[in-house]
């Protein structure tokens, strides 16, 4: 099992993801680059929620020469994936090569960097488009943002969510960078919701920035830099 129990979330520890996360991580890798390592590790994060947390079942199988059992993966088409924009559209990108028949939402959210990061490390969130699908109870919610920083953003769309959902199967945070506040913050506001993230950084800075972090990932993967 390549996920481990880190406390306040679950680490992504497959050595494909580290290893994109290292690319992604260089200054050097420009946007088409930076763009396609976030759809990639998109979709090994997808394989391992299906590893994971997902469970099986055996089934009948009819092969050419005579009957015999498998094991196939139950919920694949109960997924809801939401787009926390922009930064996440790549990530999501490749998440959905793991849940092709996932429905999809969509969350444009951003904090207010002009008004700053307030003492307590939080941000004010803007919250501008929200267009998600129905949720059912049986359905596995994969909340998607590539940085966890603060937690404000996070908090600000689980809050949308919550709302429109009375109840589910599973509800995930993803991202490929997290800083311990932020994880502390959504894990105490969202306590039923499960963080996996690919790393755990050593902090944020002054700005709410994560360090070492892999800088404005949306940014990076629109150039608009």
């Amino acid at each position: 099992m390549t996920i481990e129990d880190r406390d306040d979330a679950y680490l992504i520890t497959h050595a494909l993801a580290t290893d994109t996360l290292s690319r992604l991580r260089d200054v050097e890798t420009e946007q088409v680059a930076f763009r396609k390592g976030l759809v990639k590790l998109g979709r090994i994060c997808g394989y391992e929620i299906i590893d994971g947390a997902m469970e099986t079942e055996y089934v009948p199988v009819q092969t050419p020469l005579e009957e015999t059992t498998g094991e196939r993966v139950k919920g694949l088409d109960d997924v809801v994936i939401i787009n926390v924009l922009r930064a996440a559209t790549p990530f999501v990108e490749g998440l959905l090569k793991a849940f092709p028949r996932a429905k999809q939402g969509v969350i444009s959210a951003g904090r207010d960097e002009e008004a700053g990061m307030t003492e307590d490390g939080e941000f004010p969130i803007t919250v501008d488009y929200v267009k998600l699908p129905e949720i059912r109870p049986d359905d596995t919610v994969i909340v998607a943002d590539p940085m966890l920083a603060t937690g404000s953003t996070m908090v600000a769309v689980l809050d949308h969510v919550l709302d429109e959902a009375e109840d589910f199967e599973d509800l995930f945070v993803l991202s490929a960078v997290s800083a311990p506040a932020g994880l502390v913050r959504v894990s105490e506001a969202v306590p039923e919701a499960d963080l996996l993230t690919v790393a755990i950084d050593d902090r944020l800075d002054d700005d709410g920035f994560i360090v070492p972090g892999l800088g404005d990932a949306g940014d990076r993967a629109f150039r608009t830099v």
